[in-house]
This record gives C-alpha cells, structure tokens and sequence, in this order.
C-alpha cells in the first residue's frame, strides 16, 4: 500500500493548483505557484487558459513572490511558442531564472536576451536594466568558470568594451587573449568604428603589460594607421638594445603595411632625434628595409638562383600553334608569369621572330610581360625597358611605350615612389596627345603603371591628375583611369572619391569607363567591411547591369576573408536570381574571396552551382574554387572540377583548367593529381579540334602552375591569417583577363616566393641548415615534361626477293656463331639491382624554397635562431647568433643597407725592367 502512494498521489490536472491561485491566503498562492514552476512543462495546454492570472500576480507589485509568478508566466509562453512574450516575463523573473540551468526553456530565453541587447547595442539603443543584468549575469557565470575566450566573444557581439578590458585584465595569460582578440576583431567585427575602438583598448593594454608584444603592438598600429605608435616600439626597441627584433618588425612593416603608411614612417623616423644619435646608422638599415629595397633584392635573388621554370613546355606550345594569335598571346602571358620574378628571359630571346609576330595590342601585352619577368628588379628597370619606353623623339610604337609603362608599373608595384613622378610626366605627355588613339594607347599604360606604383599611397595629386584624364571620356585610356584611381586610394574608403566615381560610372556610355570605374570603386572599399554597406546597396539595386557587377566586386573586396554569412547568402541570391549572366558569374566568382580564410569550405558551397544549367555561373564557381583554395591542393576542390574540365561550354572548360592550376600551384610530387594535371594540359594544348578559348586557359594554365620557376604560391591570407591585400588586388585584377588579356599579367601582384630566408642584423644572409624530417624527393622540384613523340606514317611494305631473305638468314646465323662464349670463359657476375633507400630527412640550405605542408616539418639547427621564436614562417626571418664571437661563414648577396664585402687587396708594388721584358 505505501508503495502506491507516490502513483496515488501524482498529479492528472493542474485544475486545483490553479484554484489556489483564488485564494486570499499569500502562502497557498506561494505553494500553488511553486507546483506550477515544477510541473508547467507537462500541463502548460491547461494552464494557458489561465495565464491571465499568472499575469495579475506577476504586475501586482504588492504580491511578495511576483517574480516566481512572472516564471511560470514566462515558460506558459515559451511552451505556446511565444517567445518575445516570454523573454517579457523572464525579464521580470530575476533572480529567479537560473541562468546555470542548462534546460532548453533557460538556453533559448538566454540566447534571446542576448539577441536582442546586442540589437540595441548596435542601434545606439537603450536596453531595459532587466535585460543588462541577465547579460551581467552571464559575463559572470562565463568568467567565473574561466571561460575566457566565451567572455571575450560575448563582450564584442555585445560591444561591452568595459567587460572586454576587464576579462584580459583578469586573465592567467593576457598576450594570447589579446592575440585572439586581434584575430577575431579582424574577421568577425565589420563596423569600422567599433573595430577602431577595441582596437584601441587593446593597445592601452598591450602597452601596460611588463613585457609588451611588439609584434602584436605594431599590427594594430597599422590597422589602425598610427604611426606613432610604431614609431615609438621602435625606438624603444634601440634603447634597450633590441636592434634585431626591430629589424624583424621593419620587414613585417613592409611586407603588410599600405604603402602610405610606410612612407611616413620613413619620414619621421628620419626626423627623430635617433637619426643623429647613436642609432643614426641601425635607422638607416630599418629605413632601408621599410622601403622594400631588401626584401625585393632578396626575392629576386632567391627566384633568379633557384629557377626551375620548364622552356620546354613554351616552345612545345609554341610549336603546336604557330600561326594562332589568341595562343600566341596565351603563350606570352604564360612565358611571363612562369618566370615572374626570376629576370630571366631566355624564351623571349631564342624566340624573337616568332615574339616579332605581335602587333598592336598583342605587342602591348609582350612588353608588359617584361614588367612580370622582372618584378622587384628596380634598380635595373629602366635599363631592362630602356628599348621600349617614349623617347624625347617620339619615335617608336604607342603600343611598345604603353606596354612598357605598364611593365614598369609591374615592377614597382606597391614600391613605387621612386618611378611616380617619371610616370605622372609620360601620363601628361600621352594627354597632350589630344583625342589620337596613339595617345590613348599610351596613356593606357601609363594609368596602370602610375596606379601600381602608387598604390596604397592616397597621393591626392595622383588621384586628380587621373580623374583628369578620365573626364575626357576616352574609352581606352578612361578604363585605365579608372582602375588606378582605386589603386592609388586602395582601402581609403575615401566617400568623395566614391561618390565622384559612381557618378561618373552613370553619365558615361562606354562600358569599358563603366567596368574601370566598378574595379576602382571595389579597390577603394578593400576591407572597409559595412562601412561599403551604403554603396553595394546604391550599386545591387541599379538598373544597369554592370554597376551590379561593380556590386559583387566591391562584397568580394570590402569583405575579403571575413567569410560572413550575411554576404554569402546574398551573393548566393544574386547567383540564381539576377537576370544578367555578367552578374551571376561575378557574385559566384566573388565567393573566393569572402570564404579565402577557409577554403575547406567553398566546394560545399559552391558544389550545387558547379551544376548550373548557366555556363558563366560554372566559370564562377571555377574561379570561386581557384581563388580560395590557390596553392592548397584541396582534394574535394580537385573532385569539383576536374569534370567540368570536360565541360561541354568551352568558357567553362577555360576556367576549369586555370583553376586547377591555382590549386595545384607549389604541390608536393607525391600528390595524386600533379602528373594529371600537367598531361591534361599538354593534351589540351596539343589537340588540334580544341577550342581557341580552352587553349587559351590550358597554356595560361600552365604557366600559372609553372609561376615564378616554380618557387611562388598564391594566397589571401597571411601567416598571421589577416588579408594580403596586394594579393586581393592581384587576383581581382587578374579575374578581368575574360575581358582583356593583358590584365592577366596582374596575377603577378599575388605571387609570394614559398622560401625561407633567414638574414642577420647586418642584413647577411649566414651558412644555416635547415633539417626537415622528410625525404628529400617528397618536396623536390617536379621533373621537366617529356616531349610529347610524335606517331610516325606507318610506310607501305616493300616487296622482298627470296634470295635476298636466304642471303640474310644465311648472314644473322653466323653472327650468331660468333657470339656464342666460349666453353672456359666465366658467366659474368649478377647485379644486385635492389633500390637504396632513401634517408628519411634531408637538410636544407638558407636560403630555401619550402612547401606548405613542409613548414610543420622543419627545424632549424647550429647557432642561429630565429629573434622572435616559435616555428619557421616564410619569408624574411631576422636570425640571432648565439655565438657572437665565433666567425661564423655567409652567402656573398649585395643588399641594400647591408655590409659590402671586402675586396681583395692590391697585389705589392714592383719594378717594370723592359730588358727583362725584351729577354
């Protein structure tokens, strides 16, 4: 019997639970309550035909347990799916919500009230105290359980700068908070405003740690483009004689920094009073190396020594399309960026009848492959172009001189100061000119290479003077203005420049102004995230159909490598809804760029779209592939188009077969789509009833996967995970190769040597090795492509006497007697043909080219250690020498600020003695 009781007594109705709630007595409405609270989940049907008198309590503010009323209150409405009305009540519960509760009823009303006070956050809008002390309550219970990296997102989404400061202050390791703090600010923050304000907090916190974080220090100097602030790391850094980890920040200065910002830096570094001290001839050096003039003579270097580029591949090219010009501009642009960087024109050279063939703007585009060949190669440039470049004359080709500024532009891009007043002078005399399409060719070239050198610098001379040239309404110098206007306020967000650009971009009637203006107005917006919101609006919604493809490339720009799901789902739309192919092939083409942080992602994107029954949206997502997962040999990437190699819309075959060559860019050998890769494109090449346009991607393909001698690769994305903005530019510039091929030698802007360079403090490079716990033939360079044999003409038989077959078996039987071994004469020894196998590591050489998989596996041994530890990057790394006494051997390199060599001494002095001599 007593074990019955407990079924006896369990409830069947909250009938009499809510007659309680009539009663006069405060303790029976307090019990009535409390057994509603426990058992609301089950009977809420019943007890919402009562909620009015849950209501009443909750408001009476005389009813002592009204909170505990507003909680039933709040779970009547969460079970009805009501949950604004519940929030409502849940707020007036208070203490009585145990926010530690892990029932879904508390997990939704929590993820509510957070929603919606980051909504008022936003919006500048008061939030009920209620609903701040429920965050409150959160910031707590997170923080009280050491979950710092929970606090840390909550207090940005909530844009709790108090709470934000307070949880680094509090933490065991604030430098990795702060660290992550910078990433996620860069990635998830898209208000510029607010992404300056804690970014603003975290340097007052670095700079009050003991032992600040430079590196960390400086980065959000230049994102917040304080100068100042850099200024002054460094020279602390000299005072306490640190020297060699301000050399380290110098490079990464040059390396990420707008080109601006760099030349301020220089100028007032040579203003400080350091620069007559002490430390007049270490700000030399870091002035030296801030200017690029180090890093691109180290490049060039190491890409000119380490050249591996495959000749052979051009001249089977060449050979198999002679007569074609499209192939023999494909051929070109593939010559070049194949040996970006490496000063190496051997093919040009051996070639020079056939490269003679080029005219008009075909001869454009083989001169400005001289710009790409030769990239960061400044103190020979005009050297190099000296036979193509406008002479005082006037005599020569519009088309060589065009090319030949633009070539220039090339070599000095994003390092150009020296070259900006050279070409502003040839862009005025091109204008003098008048409306002669000689002129206009000339000017062409001389907006790019002007806008190239100066890109990031926010020259406003440079700016009006192309504006100038725009306004005269030229279709082909117009088009080039409007590019190097973008380039040269690269990420200024600059709202007059914008507005003077869309403007435009709706008076003119030539398209090609149109599509200029759409690729400057995007350059200008580079990582502004939403502050662009206002324009992509302006241009989405706009009845002409290539301001909407400037919409799409100005979301790919301003939200490069955010991966923001907001900005992927409206590309998405556009993709499948807009009525102009142009745009759906450049909204699925700008999916590359917002996903390039996580590239693992974008084939399951872009899978279905693959499939489109619309040819441009399948190039798009071939592109969309080819940029976010450039260099990373993504298998499922791979899978999605391969088959579309063998599309049956040539267009789409053409932008499979680049793509391809993106991912495989710098692969390792063992790779299982490197050789099939290479044969699908010599195949391509070879065959005869192939399409012009699929040839064309094949051999411009296979200089992409060639690039730089094969030693460069193409990313977005930083060591530090943060955009490379050249990089941006490059590959959005290089997208418009569909339009005009020269643009195609801009993808040049985006290669990065894959090496490893390890540099003094006297910017030497030492004799270091580099142990890698692998066998050298997975990461050696690929083997030269065999020539493909040509079937030869199977000949008719000829008819063959009897005696002639007798006279011959006759003839092969007594050569055989002949070699017959003698009975006494010993066999000979057999071989052991067994393979040795190979050492399982390898050493490398400073300094050295290295794959990405490579990095995890390298160690660096001897004396000299990287001055910022942690694991080996690429690029230029400042080594320490832990035996400074010792002499130590280095590689003979002349480099800019550097210890030059000494010469040889003078043999002794002597007496000439002609009788000697005549003896």
């Amino acid at each position: 019997w007593q074990s019955n009781v407990g079924k006896m007594v369990a409830l069947t109705s909250a009938a009499g639970l809510l007659a309680l709630l009539q009663e006069d007595d405060v303790e029976l409405k307090h019990y009535a309550l409390q057994q509603l609270n426990l058992v609301v989940d089950s009977f809420w049907a019943e007890i919402s035909d009562q909620v009015e008198k849950l209501e009443i309590l909750s408001e009476d503010e005389a009813f002592p347990f009204r909170k505990l009323a507003s909680l039933v209150t709040a779970k009547v409405y969460y079970n009805l799916g009501e949950l604004d009305q519940s929030l409502t009540f849940a707020l007036g519960a208070a203490e009585e919500l145990d926010i530690n509760s892990t029932s879904q009823f508390v997990t939704i009303v929590i993820e509510q009230a957070i929603d919606l006070y980051t909504r008022n956050q936003q919006q500048g809008v008061a939030s009920d105290a209620r609903l701040a002390a429920i965050v409150d309550r959160m910031f707590t219970r997170c923080q009280d359980s050491n979950a710092y990296h929970e606090v840390l997102g909550l207090a940005l989404e909530t844009q709790r700068l108090d709470i934000l400061e307070k949880v680094i202050r509090g933490a065991k390791e604030p430098h990795k908070l702060l660290k992550h703090t910078i990433d996620i600010v860069m990635t998830l923050v898209t208000s510029p405003p607010f992404r300056a304000a804690v970014l603003d907090v975290v340097v007052r916190l670095l700079q009050q740690l003991g032992d600040p974080d430079a590196s960390s220090l400086c980065q959000c100097a230049v994102l917040l483009n304080r100068v100042d602030i850099v200024l002054d790391v460094i020279l602390q850094l000299l005072q306490a004689d640190k020297y060699a980890l301000a050399l380290q920040l110098a490079f990464d200065i040059c390396d990420g920094a707008p080109q601006a910002f760099v030349l301020e830096l220089q100028g007032q570094l040579a203003g400080s009073e350091a620069a007559q001290g002490d430390h007049a001839d270490a700000l030399q050096r870091l002035s030296a190396v801030l200017g690029g003039e180090v890093s691109l003579a180290m490049n060039l270097e190491f890409l000119s020594r380490n050249n591996h580029a495959d000749i052979g591949l051009l001249t089977a090219t060449k050979d198999a399309n002679p007569r074609n010009p499209v192939c023999h501009s494909a051929t070109v642009l593939s010559n070049a960026i194949m040996h970006a960087g490496t000063t190496s024109d051997a093919f040009l050279r051996a070639q020079r009848d056939w490269l003679s063939k080029a005219t008009h703007w075909a001869k454009f585009s083989a001169v400005a492959g001289l710009g790409v060949i030769h990239q960061g190669h400044v103190a020979q440039a005009r050297t190099v172009l000296a036979p193509y470049l406008p002479k005082d004359s006037g005599a020569g080709s519009p088309y060589e001189k065009g090319g030949s500024l633009y070539a220039l532009g090339l070599i000095f891009a994003n390092h150009g100061k020296a070259e900006v007043a050279y070409l502003q002078g040839q862009l005025r005399t091109g204008a003098a000119a008048g409306d002669s399409h000689n002129g206009q060719v000339v000017q062409h070239g001389a907006a790019l290479g002007l806008g190239l050198a100066a890109m990031g610098t926010q020259n406003n001379d440079v700016y009006e003077q192309l504006k100038n040239v725009l306004y005269t309404d030229s279709a082909v110098a117009g088009e080039a203005a409007g590019i190097a206007m973008g380039l040269t306020l690269l990420g200024s967000g600059s709202d007059a420049a914008l507005t003077d650009m869309l403007q435009y971009a709706r008076d003119t009637q030539h398209e090609k102004i149109i599509r200029g203006l759409g690729l400057g107005m995007a350059l200008v917006c580079l990582g502004t995230q939403s502050g662009a919101d206002a324009l992509i609006e302006k241009l989405l919604s706009d009845h002409d159909a290539l301001l909407r493809v400037a919409g799409c490339h100005v979301l790919a720009m301003a939200y490069a490598s955010t991966s923001q799901n907001g900005v992927i789902r409206k590309l998405l739309h556009l993709a499948v809804s807009d009525v102009s192919d142009e745009v759906r092939r450049a909204a699925v083409a700008a999916l590359g760029f917002i996903l390039s942080r996580t590239p693992e992602q974008v084939p399951g994107v872009v899978s279905l779209l693959c499939e489109s029954f619309n040819p441009h949206v399948r190039y798009g997502a071939c592109l969309a592939l080819g940029i976010a997962c450039a260099g990373t040999g993504l298998k499922d990437a791979v899978a999605l188009i391969e088959p579309m190699t063998q599309d049956s819309s040539a267009i789409v075959r053409q932008g499979a077969l680049v793509a391809l060559a993106l991912i495989m860019m710098q692969q390792q050998n063992q790779h299982p789509k490197v050789e099939s890769t290479r044969r699908l494109f010599q195949k391509v090449i070879g065959d005869k009833h192939e399409d012009l346009l699929a040839k064309f991607g094949a051999i411009y393909a296979q200089g992409i996967m060639e690039a730089g001698g094969r030693n460069v690769t193409i990313s977005l994305s930083r060591d530090h995970g943060h955009l490379d903005s050249q990089a941006a530019v490059g590959l959005l510039l290089f997208t418009q190769f569909w339009y005009w091929f020269p643009m195609g030698h801009c993808l040049a802007l985006a290669l990065r040597p894959s090496a490893i360079v390890g540099v003094t403090s006297d910017l030497r490079l030492p004799v270091v090795n580099i142990e890698c716990a692998a066998p050298a033939s997975l990461y050696a360079y690929p083997k030269p492509a065999e020539a493909v044999k040509e079937k030869s003409k199977e000949k008719i038989a000829t008819a063959v006497l009897s005696i002639t077959t007798r006279s011959k078996k006759l003839a092969g039987n007594k050569d055989k007697e002949k070699e017959k071994p003698k009975e006494d004469e010993p066999a000979p020894m057999a071989v052991d043909a067994t393979p040795v196998p190979e050492a399982p590591t390898h050493t490398l050489a400073n300094p050295c080219r290295v794959l990405p998989e490579q990095l995890a596996k390298l160690t660096l041994t001897g004396r000299f250690v990287p001055v910022r530890g942690g694991p080996l990057h690429t690029g230029v790394t400042v080594l320490t020498d832990q035996q400074p006494g010792a002499d130590a051997q280095y590689i003979t390199v002349a480099l800019p600020g550097g210890i030059a060599e000494e010469e040889a001494a003078p043999p002794p002095d002597f007496e000439f003695n002609v009788a000697l001599e005549n003896e």
